[in-house]
């Protein structure tokens, strides 16, 4: 897969994840997808969902998370934003002062502080709008030939499609491919991804098209390309606890025989170890590094024995050596093959009513309404 001047060989994106895609998991994820191919970069790892404004504002928390990795070859970072003239000069300012060389659209957020102000999932549902971003951030990127790509969701709800329109804006105002989380914004994170959308996209549109929904193993992401002639594949949740699915995703795409990996308990210590060493590297903070850290600890551990105590205090650990302490009392144990292909963080339940500013739904256009300077100052998930 070509991504502007880069050849992909390994097809493969860390989708963002608020609070959670920051320079040390990235690196960490990274880390695993490199030890397992000669081809380099191993996979596009993007740092979490920031907002134009806060960029184009130089707001000092938008600028803090949009910290690089500094051994990835290709800093990757994903703006949101509803003002075409906002996220011009935030893509201009990220391409031109801070060496990215891919920038990500979300406009599939499902979160209600995002959609309610007509960002995220619902954005597309307005063509004017939409096309009108699309080409504000193609242009702003173009000389310095960065190339720009979009994440989107099938529609707002079974009733409000929009991937196929989205499509077609895309190819017009020279967007670089198309990730499609194959859930509605309705959907949230529940129920089962729906493949069959990706494939009719992949038929529908030239571009190339990343699949993203419901890949817990290598095997998921074969099956994936292999139903719906995706050109690589976004993992989100199923990199909650598990680095090493970049291992297994850097083999199987780059065509190698596999064999999938099973840590066990006292691999998974070692891993865990050097992801506290990252975060306290990046936060330049021992506290705030393990802080960060604590809630990784219930994905990392899930299905293994530990016992509720140890679980307890690994939920508190506020220190290095407080964490060597703790990882010394996991008792060594085979990985437990029951949690393979099963899902990893939030899932919950569709939700009843999607979030959306009044009458947002009456029309395709925004006609007389205008959201300039009601940009999404929210950092969404």
């Amino acid at each position: 897969m070509k991504l502007g001047n880069t050849t992909l060989n390994v097809p493969v994106f860390l989708a963002p994840m608020a609070g959670v895609t920051n320079p040390a998991f990235r690196k960490l994820c990274r880390e695993q997808g490199e030890s397992a191919t000669i081809h380099r970069p191993a996979g596009v790892f993007t740092c979490e969902m920031i907002t134009a404004r806060g960029v184009a504002d130089r707001i000092p928390k938008t600028l803090e998370m949009m910290a690089p990795d500094a051994g990835d070859d290709l800093f990757s970072v994903q703006l949101s934003g509803v003002d075409p003239a906002t996220m011009s000069r935030g893509v201009e300012r990220t391409c031109g002062e801070f060496g990215v060389r891919h920038i990500d659209l979300n406009f599939g957020c499902p979160v209600p502080k995002i959609t309610r102000k007509g960002g995220g999932g619902v954005l597309a549902w307005k063509l004017d709008r939409f096309r009108a971003i699309l080409q504000a951030a193609t242009s702003a990127a173009a000389p310095f030939k960065v190339p720009v790509t979009i994440k989107i969701r099938i529609g707002i709800d079974e009733h409000h499609t929009t991937m196929l329109d989205v499509g077609r804006i895309a190819e017009d105002t020279g967007i670089s491919a198309i990730t499609l989380h194959a859930r509605t914004v309705n959907q949230a994170y529940s129920g089962q991804a729906n493949w069959e959308a990706i494939a009719h996209l992949v038929e529908q549109v030239s571009l190339p098209i990343i699949g993203n929904g419901d890949i817990w193993e290598a095997s998921d992401a074969l099956a994936m390309m292999n139903q719906t002639g995706c050109a690589g594949v976004a993992i989100g949740r199923g990199a909650l606890g598990r680095p090493w699915l970049f291992h297994d995703l850097a083999a199987a795409l780059s065509g190698q025989d596999y064999t999938p990996t099973l840590p066990t308990s006292r691999q998974v210590v070692e891993m865990v170890r050097r992801h506290g060493e990252l975060l306290v590297e990046h936060f330049q903070h021992e506290n705030h590094g393990l802080a960060d850290l604590r809630k990784h600890m219930s994905w990392y551990f899930k299905g293994f024995s530990l016992g509720g105590e140890l679980r307890y205090k690994l939920g508190l650990v506020s220190s290095l050596t407080q964490l060597d302490e703790l990882l010394a009392q996991v008792e060594e144990e085979p990985f437990p093959v029951r949690e393979l292909q099963t899902p990893r963080g939030r899932q919950g339940s569709p939700r009843s009513k999607v979030a959306m500013p009044y009458g947002w739904l009456d029309t395709r256009t925004l006609d007389t309404h205008d959201l300039t300077g009601a940009d999404i100052d929210a950092q969404g998930g």
